[in-house]
């Protein structure tokens, strides 16, 4: 019997119009003799409409939209109903990129509800998310990154020239302002002086209320994606080149100019300690599921960890499913097959756990 897949796509998040395209990828490339396609659309201010049964191919992500008129705060009930009353073999898989997505509220919800799902669990999805909280986290464990700190919103709001006077004490302009919790690049930017600090600094807290500072490290991007649940395996190094420095939420998705390098052109030795590092910080972070680790690398090929994705890009271009059909021939749709493979099987030790006092 097929099973049910309920794709959650757009979210009230600053990552909602990645989300769809991401979705758009999953949502055509779902084996329609094993699952029956059921779209969920989220809007920006967090209203769910079911889509229904969907055997068409997406042409457009923007045929995902449902209109304000008909979707509502209460549309979800209608949704959440028929999840669990379904009797069918059913998974949910959330599409969705930064905050109420990738940050483990949506992953605590369908944990309440007792519903299988693609990817990382609450703990680690909250912990990726948060920079200055996985960025102590592989401090802890000794994993190599570039100098960091970071701030709250209050603290800023009655320190600012400290907090300043620190940064600059700490680091050598310029340097990267970032909000701790966001995605995409979005909220992000490169000071070169202490003007900039003020005003970058600001911006951020538009996104977030935790901010993080972080030193310039001139390398190359590199990208590696792990999946699985207690046994993770790596694939290959890819490599982004880009005409920027740092790649902005434009020079990811709309100008076009990316180029994919897989493998990245490092020695062997260099790949190996990346696949094996990833491996490390994917453990370290508890993930479960999927994740794509990036790296920076300097001209000495010495690696930096930059961050951690528990719900990386999903479009046909991008680099997890790219890397694993460039590491082992995996196809796009055959990645979906593992990925939810992984889930039911994380879903079924979860539920033969006991939950009660009285013994078995």
């Amino acid at each position: 019997m097929k099973k049910d897949i309920y794709v959650l796509c757009g979210g009230k998040s600053v990552e909602h119009d990645v989300s769809l395209i991401s979705a758009s990828g999953i949502i055509n490339s779902l084996d329609r003799e094993k699952y029956r396609v059921k779209p969920v659309y989220i809007n920006e201010k967090g209203y769910w409409k079911s889509l229904g049964i969907m055997d068409n191919k997406v042409e457009n992500p923007k045929e995902l939209i449902v209109d304000d008129e008909s979707i509502n705060n209460r549309s979800i009930n209608e949704l959440v109903e028929e999840i669990i009353c379904n009797k069918r073999d059913k998974l949910v898989f959330p599409a969705l990129h930064g905050t109420f997505g990738e940050d483990g509220n949506i992953q605590g919800f369908l944990n309440v509800l007792n519903i299988a799902f693609v990817g990382n669990d609450v703990t680690s999805s909250a912990i990726a998310m948060d920079k200055a909280v996985s960025k102590d986290i592989l401090s802890f464990k000794n994993i190599p990154q570039g100098k960091y700190l970071y701030m709250s919103q209050e603290e800023w709001k009655d320190n600012k020239d400290k907090i300043v006077e620190k940064i600059e004490k700490s680091f050598d302009y310029p340097v990267f302002v970032k909000p701790s919790r966001s995605g995409s690049s979005i909220g992000i930017n490169r000071g070169i002086n202490r003007e900039d600090m003020f005003k970058y600094i600001e911006i951020a807290f538009l996104y977030d209320n935790k901010v993080v500072v972080e030193e310039e490290i001139i390398g190359r991007e590199m990208q590696v994606s792990v999946i699985g649940n207690e046994n993770p395996k790596v694939s290959v190094v890819g490599e982004f080149i880009q005409e920027k420095r740092f790649m902005d939420y434009n020079a990811k998705y709309l100008d076009g100019n990316l180029v994919q390098v897989i493998p990245a052109n490092i020695s062997d030795g260099t790949s190996k300690n990346m696949r094996n590092l990833s491996k490390e910080v994917y453990k370290a972070l508890g993930c479960n599921g999927l994740a794509r680790v990036d790296f920076f690398v300097c001209e000495d090929e010495k690696q930096y960890i930059c961050e951690v994705n528990t719900m990386p890009g999903f479009t046909m271009k991008s680099m997890t499913p790219v890397l694993w059909n460039k590491t082992d021939g995996t196809t796009y749709s055959q990645l979906l097959d593992i990925l939810i493979g992984y889930a039911f099987d994380f879903y079924n030790k979860r539920n033969s756990l006991t939950y009660s006092r009285e013994k078995k």
